[in-house]
């Protein structure tokens, strides 16, 4: 007879199995640099700063509302949202490790108007655009929210001494970012990253030890699901063929499932469960906002990338590959549908049947 604590097999109930080899966020990076003849190493020790900016910000996320850190700081931001006391620490954290980094030469944010431009790192390669903290709204609610990033390498001919940057030489489309990703504070710490011409990769935040450790390696989206989230709220400005596209799903006909409806408004928290289940995700360009709602720079483009990587389409209102649109200024919009291969396919075909 097993004795208590005893499985019967001579070892302790719920004995936990250690894995000793475990990838963490600094051993990948690490290693993937390895793979790069021509690395100096910068790219990796920008992508260290970057994730002490997700450890602070997810450290001050869980300790919100014991420290009254929800709730509005008293301003708005350059787009207009009233800013949360987050919101504001979740930027400074973000300019600080940037600027410290020594590595950033531009950094683009959400909440600032201007691009914030490091002179005293002249020689410093890479421009940072980002959403800190996207979906704060959600904040008080306990929802999950996220910091969105995406990295551009600068042309060496306005890097070094005397030499000026400036707003516009950020002013790229998608297709120039050499990495992107987005990092969800919900129950865990979630972050997905991709390389230019790589996979997707996602890692898990353990507090205990303090590191991304990898847990989702080469993410796939599956082709199709019958899964859509979206703002049906706002569907009464919509063009007619978002619509008919729309009930298409709701209404299939005789027979036929309906798809089911997941809409959280935090982009990250959608983008997230569609990038892991399948699906579309879809915010609209509509009457109310004919630009779209969602930043170019900073939210679409950085998605975008990583929607592709994983085997998925990512598309603007006008059904343009969002990774090829060029924004016309730092805080420019665009409508987006991004999702399973096959999903996204049917919004195209539903576009051009009645744009025809």
């Amino acid at each position: 007879m097993a004795g208590i604590g005893d499985n019967g097999n001579g070892g302790a109930v719920g004995q936990e199995n250690i894995n000793p080899d475990i990838v963490t966020l600094t051993r990948f990076l690490t290693e993937e640099q390895v793979k790069v003849p021509e690395a100096t190493g910068d790219f990796t020790l920008l992508c260290h700063a970057l994730q002490f900016s997700f450890k602070s910000i997810a450290y001050f996320i869980r300790r919100a509302s014991l420290i009254n850190l929800t709730g509005l700081a008293g301003s708005s931001n350059t787009t207009g949202d009233d800013q949360k006391k987050l919101d504001v620490i979740g930027n400074d954290i973000f300019i600080s490790a940037m600027k410290s980094s020594s590595k950033c030469r531009i950094l683009v944010s959400e909440e600032e108007e201007e691009a914030i431009i490091f002179d005293e790192h002249p020689s410093a390669r890479y421009a940072v655009v980002c959403d800190p903290i996207d979906g704060s709204s959600n904040l008080d609610a306990g929802v999950s929210v996220g910091t969105i990033f995406g990295i551009f390498k600068l042309p060496d001919d306005i890097l070094g001494p005397g030499k000026s940057v400036k707003a516009e030489d950020v002013l790229l489309p998608g297709t120039e970012m050499v990495a992107s990703g987005f990092t969800m504070y919900g129950a865990s710490a979630q972050l997905v990253i991709t390389m230019k011409g790589g996979g997707v990769n996602g890692f898990t935040l353990e507090n205990s030890l303090g590191e991304f450790i990898l847990t989702h390696p080469n993410m796939q989206l599956p082709p199709k699901r019958a899964i859509y989230s979206v703002n049906e709220g706002n569907s009464m400005y919509w063009d007619e063929w978002t619509n008919a596209y729309f009930d298409s799903l709701k209404r299939p006909g005789e027979g036929m499932k309906p798809y089911s409806a997941r809409y959280i408004g935090s982009m990250v928290a959608d983008a997230y469960r569609t990038l892991l289940y399948g699906g579309i995700f879809a915010y609209p360009a509509d009457s109310k906002s004919p630009k779209g709602k969602l930043r170019i720079l900073y939210e679409c483009a950085p998605m975008a990338m990583l929607f592709e990587n994983a085997g998925g389409i990512a598309v603007n209102s006008r059904m343009e590959r969002l990774l090829s649109v060029q924004p016309e200024h730092i805080h420019d919009r665009s409508g987006v549908f991004l999702g399973s291969k096959d999903e996204v396919q049917k919004i195209i075909d539903t576009y051009n049947k009645y744009k025809k």
